[in-house]
Formats: structure tokens, C-alpha cells, sequence
């Protein structure tokens, strides 16, 4: 009995030309490259107003410029100014960066043209007096403008760990013990009618606070100022009258429950 085998075909493939998943594919490639090309390159998305509030010291054109050379960008051969590729931490950053005296930025898109930016300034509430200049300092701890020339309504702080070279921007101070500076300072002005000019740091367990009186308070801000400020009141008001002050060298406020005080 013969057997017959059926003749083996070589089936043809089917051209790509002809799979509709091939154009399905490119259409899809098509349109996102369109959108692509829409969001980051038509003129429709590309910033034109940049609205900026809230600046004080800083020159709004100075700020304009800053942030027009920042949002422009480049990708391969082309330029863009997408509103879509402008993110809030690097304009924040760069912002920072080069201007000290800004504290915060508050960033908003207005689809499809428009940047609002909105600024806070730092504010002053101390001089920090280095070997060379002197710096208004936030209460952050963060110094951020040199100024000449003497300030009486800002209280000066000057310390051993402050002769570095200081820069614009950085924190030279913890905000603890800025905040126990003005405390201390706002205590004694209000309460003993005693004006304070001048806080030296000698140690992190040493503050030496001048009077107007050319008088010093010696404070430990590692302990109870509730408790120093106390002594400090007790000796003033029942130990040390007024028309003998001026003869004094200082009160030290920073051991046990005593108050020891030096004439000159």
C-alpha cells in the first residue's frame, strides 16, 4: 500500500504595509508627536505676561529678567518658552539662589500665557556685626542684606563665631536662639524700661546683653530665661535704684538662685 504525503507550501508573509497594526501604530506615533509638538512649541502655550507682586527691595525688572532667562529653554535645535515645561522648585531655586532678600515664592500657571509670581521678602529683626561688616539678619537665622551705617531700632549681635567671612543667603544662627535674643530684649525694654543695644555671644551657655546704661546682663540661654529674667527684676527693683546703675558693671544671671552684681 503506497502512503501519499500532502505536498509541503511555503506560506508568504504578509507585508507590513498591509498589518493594520503597523498604521495603528503610526497614527498613534503621529498624534503624540503632534501634542508634543503643540504643548511644547506652539505659540498657543508659549509665556508672554509675567505678573510679580509683592517685592519691596527688590527691582521688579531686575526679577523679570531673572525669570524670562530662567523659563527659556532648548531642546535639540528649538527653542521654547512652554508654559508646560516652567516648574515651580527650579524657578524657586534659582530665585533663591540670587536673591537673598526673598524669603518665599509663591508660583501659579494661568493656562495658557501667564506666570504669576508672588514674593515675600525677608524681614529684618537683628544686626548681625561681623570683623568686617554688618548684615540684617531674619528670624530664620539667615542674613541677607549688608547695610553701612548704624540702625537704634535694630538690636546688634556680634560674636567670636561670627569673624568668618559671611556671605549673602547663608544662616549664620539657629532660629532658637534668635528668638531668645528678642525675647530677652523685648522683656527688659517692656517691662524695666531698660533699653538693650548690643548682645555678644560668647559661648553657647553666654550671652552678654549691653544696656543703653553702658551696663551688662549676663544670660544663659541653655537655662530658665523665665527664671533669669526673674532675678533680673528682684535685683532691679529691691537691690540696685535707679541713680545707682550707672556706677554698675553688670548683673550675672546664669547660676543657682542668686543674682550677683559688680560695681565698676
Amino acid at each position: 500500500m503506497r502512503i501519499y504525503k500532502r505536498p509541503y507550501r511555503i506560506k508568504k508573509k504578509k507585508s507590513i504595509f498591509r498589518n493594520r497594526f503597523f498604521w495603528l501604530a503610526i497614527l498613534i506615533f503621529i498624534i503624540l508627536l503632534s501634542t508634543f509638538y503643540f504643548l511644547l512649541f506652539s505659540p498657543y502655550f508659549q509665556i508672554k505676561e509675567i505678573k510679580i507682586s509683592g517685592n519691596e527691595k527688590v527691582a521688579t525688572q531686575d526679577l523679570r529678567k531673572l525669570i524670562e532667562d530662567t523659563i527659556k529653554k532648548k531642546i535639540i535645535v528649538f527653542q521654547t518658552r512652554s508654559i508646560f515645561l516652567t516648574t515651580p522648585n527650579q524657578l524657586q531655586e534659582t530665585i533663591f539662589r540670587n536673591f537673598p532678600p526673598i524669603a518665599k515664592v509663591d508660583f501659579k500657571k494661568e493656562l495658557p500665557q501667564t506666570l504669576v509670581i508672588r514674593i515675600e521678602e525677608r524681614k529684618p529683626v537683628a544686626i548681625i556685626s561681623s570683623e568686617k561688616n554688618d548684615f540684617l539678619i531674619d528670624k530664620e537665622g539667615i542674613i541677607f542684606e549688608e547695610i553701612l551705617g548704624a540702625n537704634l531700632e535694630l538690636i546688634k549681635i556680634e560674636g567670636s563665631n561670627l569673624e568668618k567671612e559671611i556671605k549673602l543667603g547663608e544662616k549664620v544662627l539657629e532660629k532658637e536662639l534668635i528668638s531668645q535674643i528678642l525675647e530677652v530684649k523685648s522683656q527688659i525694654e517692656n517691662e524695666l524700661k531698660i533699653p538693650i543695644n548690643e548682645v555678644l555671644i560668647v559661648s553657647e551657655e553666654r550671652l552678654n546683653f549691653k544696656t543703653s546704661e553702658e551696663w551688662e546682663i549676663y544670660f544663659n540661654p541653655q537655662k530658665d530665661i523665665s527664671w533669669q529674667l526673674t532675678k533680673l527684676k528682684v535685683d532691679l527693683e529691691n537691690l540696685i535704684p535707679p541713680e545707682k546703675r550707672k556706677d554698675l558693671e553688670y548683673i550675672e544671671l546664669r547660676f543657682g538662685d542668686s543674682a550677683p552684681y559688680k560695681f565698676r
